[in-house]
Order: structure tokens, then sequence, then C-alpha cells
């Protein structure tokens, strides 16, 4: 079961696509560009069409979805965590 989808190998999240996403669970990602998968394991509940995270990030990095540049980090993030408006923030503000 694909769980969350990317577009490229170096995004650092990825769009959840199914519901109950719960703390602890295996997850199933499918990065399209390349075909293939990739597994991780879910930190936090994560609603789904909300981001996870696909590696650790610190306060300044940038945020990488569809291969672009989405914004930057403004709180700690580990890999699996939900990457959302409490830890990323758009950089145009």
């Amino acid at each position: 079961m694909i769980h969350f989808v990317l577009h490229d190998a170096s995004d650092t999240v990825a769009v959840v696509v199914v519901e109950g996403v719960k703390a602890g669970m295996a997850l199933t990602g499918w990065i399209m560009d390349d075909d293939r998968m990739v597994d991780i394991v879910a930190r936090q509940d994560i609603p789904i069409g909300h981001k996870v995270a696909l590696k650790a990030m610190k306060p300044g990095d940038t945020v990488i979805k569809y291969g672009i540049d989405m914004g930057k980090v403004v709180a700690p993030i580990e890999v699996g965590e939900h990457a959302h408006v409490q830890n990323i923030k758009t950089k145009r503000w």
C-alpha cells in the first residue's frame, strides 16, 4: 500500500495520500520520477493531504516539495513527523 507520494528523490517532504496515518505506523512512499518506493515510520499522526518529513531538518533549512523550494523550516523536524504550519513557513514574509 502506498501511504505518501513525492515527485523527486531530493524532496524533503511528501504528501500523505491515505487516511488514518498514526504515530508508529510503517509507511511506504512512491517516488514518482524514479518509479521506486521508500519506507519510513510515522512519528506523529498525519492527516491525509498533509506533509510528512522525509529527512531531519533544522530551522533555516529549505523545504523541497515537488522538486521546488516551498518554504523554510522554523522549528526542528525529524523524519516521519508532520510537516505543516507549526514547523514550516513561506519565505515570502
